[in-house]
């Protein structure tokens, strides 16, 4: 066999061991990559698109808490931004247990935690409160704040997404208020005001001051405590179950009272949250 031969053999093995197996694959429309059956190709696959049709109810319903704010109707109105804010809670979840995480996902969810958490709850206030009051200015003022503020947390967060991994000490908070936390620390007063603890004629300035500095804690760099890193020892499991139970039956029965009880619970934490941070980045050094 001549030299030539030989190479040609050896080279039509190498390309038989080496080369891998093309498998087709392509981009789908919510920029997830996922392996396209060769005999129906420009299909995607359904659970693609569930957590996105999560995402979208979310926006619904903000935009349906805005109406019924609009028309008057503010428990109607707060219903629906509690509800958006367990739908938040549920897309990310379905998603990573469909596996169907998408940049187009990640996007509609941004744009969604930004109109449910930072606009709808800021019209909401704006109607219960300022519409027909003599501080229609000072009260838009605060909403206008909420907003922006939201908008920059939810940026800020998305940034830091592709940062390498946070110090130890770090990765058990949130950096700053989250978006579904702040809508409803914002809405603590309209909280009151529904259940008649609060009479909100009397408290226009302390209503706005209050959403302002809702709006900058979002936008700190005050460390709040996460519940996806939290953990508790198994033998307390069953009283945690427990104490669930009894906080969905409150939120069910009495849900506005149980709120407001769980936004105190959350501001006294921040103290704590920055205390155990700054310890625990002491203790990795």
């Amino acid at each position: 066999m001549s030299a030539k031969s030989t190479m040609a053999v050896r080279w039509e093995m190498d390309e038989t061991v080496t080369k891998p197996k093309l498998v087709s694959r392509q981009q789908d429309s919510t920029g997830a990559m996922d392996v396209q059956d060769p005999a129906a190709p420009g299909r995607i696959k359904l659970r693609h698109v569930v957590p996105s049709l999560v995402t979208v109810f979310a926006i619904c319903s903000g935009l349906t808490s805005v109406r019924m704010s609009i028309e008057g109707n503010m428990q109607a109105a707060l219903y629906l931004i509690v509800l958006a804010v367990f739908l938040d809670a549920a897309d990310g979840k379905i998603a990573r247990y469909l596996e169907s995480a998408s940049p187009f996902g990640a996007e509609l969810d941004t744009l969604a935690d930004f109109f449910n958490f930072g606009i709808a709850p800021g019209i909401l206030i704006y109607n219960a409160f300022y519409d027909s009051s003599g501080f229609v200015n000072i009260g838009w003022l605060s909403c206008l704040v909420l907003a922006v503020c939201c908008a920059l947390r939810l940026a800020r967060f998305n940034v830091s997404l592709g940062d390498p991994p946070n110090p130890p000490g770090n990765k058990e908070y949130f950096v700053g208020v989250p978006a579904p936390a702040l809508a409803c620390l914002a809405l603590m007063p309209v909280f009151l005001s529904v259940v008649g603890w609060m009479d909100a004629s009397r408290y226009e300035y302390l209503i706005a001051i209050y959403v302002i500095l809702m709006g900058l804690l979002a936008i700190s760099t005050i460390p709040t405590f996460s519940i996806k890193h939290a953990s508790i020892s198994r033998r307390l499991l069953p009283m945690f179950i427990v104490g669930a139970v009894i906080v969905v039956i409150c939120l069910v029965v009495y849900p506005w009272q149980t709120l407001i009880f769980a936004n105190i619970l959350y501001l006294c934490s921040l103290p704590f949250s920055f205390l155990q941070q700054r310890r625990a980045i002491s203790r990795a050094r």
